[in-house]
């Protein structure tokens, strides 16, 4: 089974595949391949019954942002036994090459995307650090800190402040959310 389909690889079989996106509800709601399910990464173990069921070997696509969190989720359901694509690049890449994306109803405000809120808290927290710094030298360390772990992120392809900013309330979903998500893949 291939692993990774490019976006046009992804277009192309859109109607047999089950999708799966492994982001936060705010960055979904903010727009999704066209059918998307929403289950969160750190939800992803309570759908992994019914994906067993209810998908075929080569038919679950699972997307993210840009990539990493779509293939922690894949390697975490080849090792639950469910067979499942990354779609390479995420929804990044698919809206580049002219896909288009769905919003969620609903109409509210929604949270920002994860990378725009990784972004300003760690802008945020730099800045801080540099001010206080002016007053206590020692607090520059909170700048140095937060540099050492964008440097961490970005060789690693992980990120321990967006892992820490998906706990907020507004970036995790309530379980009814969830039971809906599941429920509506097991009638699919």
């Amino acid at each position: 089974m291939t692993t990774h389909l490019s976006p046009a690889e992804a277009r192309a079989r859109l109607k047999e595949l089950t999708v799966v996106d492994v982001r936060s509800p705010g960055e979904f709601a903010a727009g999704h391949l066209p059918g998307a399910y929403n289950v969160p990464l750190d939800q992803l173990d309570r759908a992994v019954p019914v994906l067993r069921e209810t998908t075929g070997d080569g038919d679950l696509l699972v997307v993210c942002a840009t990539g990493p969190r779509s293939e922690a989720a894949r390697t975490r359901l080849a090792e639950r036994g469910v067979g499942a694509a990354v779609l390479s690049g995420g929804t990044n890449a698919w809206s580049e090459e002219g896909g288009d994306l769905e919003l969620s109803a609903g109409g509210g405000r929604t949270p920002w995307d994860m990378n725009r809120q990784v972004r300003f808290a760690a802008g945020s927290l730099v800045l801080l650090g540099l001010l206080a710094g002016r007053k206590a030298p020692k607090a520059r360390l909170l700048a140095v800190g937060i540099a050492g772990g964008l440097v961490y992120s970005g060789v690693s392809g992980s990120c321990g402040m967006a892992a820490v900013l998906g706990k907020l309330p507004f970036n995790r979903p309530d379980d009814s959310a969830i039971d809906a998500t599941i429920e509506a893949l097991r009638d699919r």
